[in-house]
């Protein structure tokens, strides 16, 4: 850990044996142990106990490191806390990959984890910890960030899959189709995404100002119109793509088949041809959502909002806490979604692959 005198200056790094709090160091080295172990069991325990650990040494660490240290001191999380945490994590990851449960023992962990991770979050445990107390200062922009990161990426997406998933279709029956418009979604994957924004800026001026009711309906050179159409522009090619990948799944002879029981071209489209190819239209999906939670991060820098508001104040006054505060939600919200999303791929296949 870390103690600062404020929340700007940088702290000065703290040792965690030095803190006394030897119950936490024990597990610590007992998930070590643990973890070198070849059942999965074994390792998924260690990955837990070593992270409930953490926590411990977290919430009772911040509150020896303030005693008596003045009223704006910081205490935070350093860099032995996040090597720690994402060996654990990434221990706890190995073991579930090795059990390899089904989708609805995935439903329960990761309803049980999300669970646990709020009554954390919510106790106040780690309510002495300079991030937390960044948090209290600035709840209601939080959760304004929060939604309007939501808006951003998941909006985005779904616009994405209603514009890209006839174009998939089309591209998937028409050859010249897929060759003219399959580079130029590539090209614009290429372009770099702050430079992106950049270029919807001026050309959602010009809509703003010279199309009646443009303004009217939120469109503007700055802000979150330009965030939102640079994010659909982003999620076109990997949901064409994987549209026409998915169609392209489907056996000849299976398509042939239902061609020859007289079910027309929408028919087989929404009874065979959709069913068959979903888990690999949705693994597009899941690209794309992951993706566009992290870009909506840039947004920030055209007043997009979301958590990149966040993260470029912190930037701007130099408060790694504050850069925090935005950074680990929008890792959480990320990971999340891939498993949610990981889950309904699984549920999408006819035979689950945990199953098999």
């Amino acid at each position: 850990m870390t103690i600062a005198p404020n929340r700007i200056v940088g702290g000065e790094g703290v040792l965690a044996w030095s803190l006394g709090l030897w119950p936490a160091m024990l597990g610590l080295a007992i998930a070590l142990l643990l973890g070198l172990s070849t059942r999965a069991l074994m390792r998924l325990v260690a990955g837990l106990l070593g992270m409930a650990c953490l926590v411990w040494l977290l919430s009772h660490g911040a509150g020896v490191l303030l005693d008596g240290a003045g009223d704006y001191a910081r205490a935070s999380p350093a860099g032995g806390f996040w090597a720690l945490l994402v060996l654990y994590a990434l221990l706890t990851a190995d073991a579930l990959s090795q059990m390899r449960p089904g989708p609805t023992a995935r439903v329960a962990l990761l309803v049980a984890a999300s669970v646990v991770l709020a009554w954390v979050l919510g106790s106040g445990w780690l309510g002495d910890l300079s991030i937390a107390q960044e948090f209290a200062s600035r709840a209601d922009p939080f959760w304004t960030a929060l939604e309007r990161h939501v808006q951003l990426a998941f909006g985005s997406v779904a616009v994405a899959i209603v514009i890209g998933f006839p174009l998939g279709v089309l591209c998937h029956r028409r050859e010249r189709l897929r060759r003219a418009l399959l580079p130029i979604l590539s090209f614009l994957q290429t372009i770099p995404s702050l430079a992106m924004f950049g270029i919807m800026i001026p050309l959602l001026a010009w809509v703003a100002m010279t199309v009646p009711g443009a303004r009217e309906i939120g469109i503007a050179g700055i802000g979150f119109a330009p965030a939102f159409f640079a994010l659909v522009l982003y999620s076109l090619l990997p949901v064409v793509g994987n549209t026409v990948s998915g169609l392209d799944t489907v056996p000849p002879a299976t398509a042939e088949a239902a061609r020859g029981m007289g079910l027309s071209a929408t028919q087989r489209l929404l009874q065979v041809e959709l069913p068959l190819g979903l888990p690999v239209l949705l693994t597009g999906v899941r690209i794309v959502l992951v993706q566009n939670i992290g870009l909506a991060v840039i947004a920030g820098l055209i007043g997009g909002g979301g958590f990149g508001s966040l993260v470029f104040q912190g930037l701007n006054q130099t408060a790694t806490d504050l850069i925090l505060l935005g950074a680990l939600p929008t890792v959480l919200l990320a990971l999340l979604s891939a498993a949610v999303m990981d889950i309904v791929t699984d549920l999408s296949r006819p035979i689950p692959e945990a199953r098999r």
